[in-house]
């Protein structure tokens, strides 16, 4: 399948990708295998937002509050992480997949945010041949977000503050904000993830951890997505 069908497709997707620990541990296994299958789901998202004809896929890799899990789960998800940009890489290069990262990148170590710019220069399209934007959220929390658009603001002659003004300054500028967020882990909230952004997002949150969600669980989200209609708090469209 390529380009978007009869089906209403939203343009942007954002996923917080939850629930990779209580999977392995719900198999008695260790938490590396949760996160190895967490990244192999990232991988499939990747491919089947590019056959769906999706625009943008933004991915909550690491959240800044993810600091505080212990040295040795944050140093297992920085190796976890460089090693799937350098496999990967290659495979977003073949399907014209440009690779955005999005976040506080210098709580990163020096050999991780080289890796970082380097995937990004690497899988740098021409607009035309462009099929995805993939944005990687790492490091990432939405107030950060909103208190990092204010200071650079405070350093502005801009006297009368205009959303439009704020929102060039964060960090997704460059995107129009998700249609749809999907947040799995058997939670039903947004974690600090894209704050600002997501004030009309549809949000959808499948009973299932990340690990378990396939290419039959996106398309139930998009199903799903399809069936309702976007008010954005239009007054034309209040009934009682």
């Amino acid at each position: 399948m390529e380009g978007k069908s009869s089906e209403n497709i939203p343009d942007h997707v954002a996923i917080i990708m939850d629930g990779n620990n209580r999977w392995a541990s719900q198999r008695s296994l260790p938490g590396v295998a949760g996160h190895q299958k967490g990244v192999q789901r990232a991988r499939e998202a990747v491919e089947f937002a590019v056959e769906k004809g999706i625009s943008t896929l933004t991915i909550f890799a690491f959240s800044s509050e993810n600091w505080g899990r212990s040295n040795e789960e944050v140093n297992l998800l920085m190796k976890l992480l460089n090693t799937a940009l350098k496999e990967q890489v290659p495979n977003l290069i073949e399907n014209s997949v440009q690779l955005s990262f999005i976040g506080d990148l210098s709580q990163f170590d020096n050999d991780l945010v080289n890796q970082m710019k380097k995937s990004e220069e690497l899988t740098i399209c021409a607009e035309k041949e462009k099929k995805l934007d993939l944005v990687v959220a790492a490091s990432y929390g939405g107030r950060w977000d909103i208190l990092n658009a204010i200071n650079q603001l405070k350093k502005s002659s801009v006297d009368d503050v205009s959303e439009a003004d704020l929102n060039s300054l964060l960090s997704t500028s460059r995107f129009k904000d998700p249609d749809l967020c999907i947040r799995t882990g058997k939670e039903q909230r947004i974690s600090n993830f894209l704050l600002w952004q997501l004030a009309y997002t549809e949000l959808y949150f499948p009973d299932l951890l990340w690990p378990d969600f396939n290419d039959d669980e996106f398309e139930k989200a998009i199903t799903e997505y399809s069936t309702r209609t976007r008010r954005f708090g239009d007054k034309s469209n209040f009934s009682l």
